[in-house]
């Protein structure tokens, strides 16, 4: 969970206020972008993100878990657990889009996941730079 630095005694902020972390060019992003807390619970979703993931429902302070199916579950709580990343690519309803999950760190500890979706083209140059 994010902690207030703000204060001599740490307190967790609510999803609202870890909104205010994130900064206001990500809100109109066009790509979905979703946060959760180190226990898994969604403290943060742009506008993209809430209008395919959630379209009539706050689902801010649900727990990830709770969406996803049993494999995709190990996969969060390992990186909850040891860090690091997972990105893939998907086809759903027509599109091609890549998706992009990893830890977030607050005082070097992981405080949670951030998983960015984006819409893709079907062929995605691949350049080598020195």
């Amino acid at each position: 969970m994010l902690q207030s630095q703000s204060s001599a005694s740490t307190s967790t902020l609510s999803g609202e206020e870890a909104g205010a972390f994130i900064p206001d060019w990500a809100r109109e992003m066009d790509c979905a972008i979703t946060v959760c807390d180190a226990n898994a619970n969604i403290i943060y979703m742009n506008d993209a993100s809430r209008r395919i993931n959630s379209p009539e429902v706050d689902i801010i302070g649900h727990n990830l878990r709770q969406y996803h199916p049993p494999r995709a579950i190990e996969i969060i709580d390992r990186l909850l657990r040891e860090g690091g990343y997972n990105a893939y690519t998907i086809s759903k309803r027509g599109q091609r889009k890549m998706i992009y999950q990893a830890a977030w760190r607050q005082g070097g500890q992981i405080a949670g996941l951030v998983e960015i979706s984006m819409v893709i083209p079907e062929e995605l140059p691949h350049y080598v730079r020195s």
